[in-house]
């Protein structure tokens, strides 16, 4: 085979390849969009959330950040500590 023929096989071979991707990716993006709109369609109504008292919520969050607090210190305090020695 001469080079303009073997450039010639290359590109039609490159071509082809990159049709078919072309292909495949577009019928991905058509499938995964028709499964999207079923499952929208299908899927049950999501259930009203309860509200949740306040006053206890607050009240635990706070004791929560007190206590992340208060372990985030000692480990700073400790690492601190043993960097100086």
């Amino acid at each position: 085979m001469q080079d303009p023929e073997l450039l010639q096989e290359g590109l039609g071979l490159m071509a082809l390849g990159m049709g078919f991707v072309f292909v495949f990716l577009a019928i991905l993006v058509f499938a995964l969009t028709f499964m999207s709109s079923v499952i929208r369609r299908f899927q049950p109504a999501p259930a009203p959330a309860k509200p949740a008292t306040k006053a206890s919520s607050a009240a635990a969050a706070t004791a929560q950040d007190d206590e992340k607090m208060a372990v985030i210190s000692a480990a700073v305090h400790r690492f601190r500590t043993k960097k100086r020695r």
